[in-house]
């Protein structure tokens, strides 16, 4: 087993608030509708607070994946941070033994803020991920977040 860790930042051009219901608060509901070549569907088991879980089903645009579910083990609204790990799906299995994240919004102004996201992970076997998996790991979370920022900027009402 490798343990690995990634980062990212991407600044967008939307409140806090908005993004933070929109990508946190409720991505099970608006996911689907942002990247439906992606997501096919999301269900959330719980309240949506920390102990809830949220499965995400993929479309065969994910490759292998045909689903990931993450348990929330931290959902602080005042400092608009989100804790989870994948429990089933996803890479586990595959070539990861766990994967867990946790996903910062920091107010850049009225209406932009910055996303920090930092990822852990233990490889299955003795060696590292390769690069390019780490780079698509490290460049997903922003990818997702710039189509939120999209769909909100074309949708003034949606999480306003």
């Amino acid at each position: 087993m490798v343990a690995g860790c990634c980062t990212n930042e991407v600044t967008l051009n939307v409140s806090v608030h908005r993004l933070w219901k929109a990508a946190v608060c409720e991505d099970h509901i608006h996911m689907p509708k942002i990247i439906p070549e992606y997501f096919a569907s999301a269900e959330l088991v719980g309240d949506g607070e920390a102990g809830s879980t949220k499965t995400f089903h993929f479309t065969p645009a994910a490759g292998p994946m045909t689903y990931v579910k993450d348990h929330v083990e931290v959902l602080d609204h005042g400092s608009h941070t989100r804790k989870y790990k994948a429990v089933e799906g996803g890479h586990l299995g595959r070539t990861l033994k766990s994967h867990s994240f946790e996903v910062k919004f920091e107010a850049a102004g009225a209406d932009s803020c910055v996303v920090k996201t930092k990822i852990e992970y233990d490889t299955i076997g003795d060696a590292p991920l390769p690069e390019e998996e780490v780079q698509k790991m490290r460049d997903s979370p922003a990818r997702m977040m710039k189509a939120v920022e999209a769909y909100l900027i074309a949708n003034p009402g949606v999480c306003a």
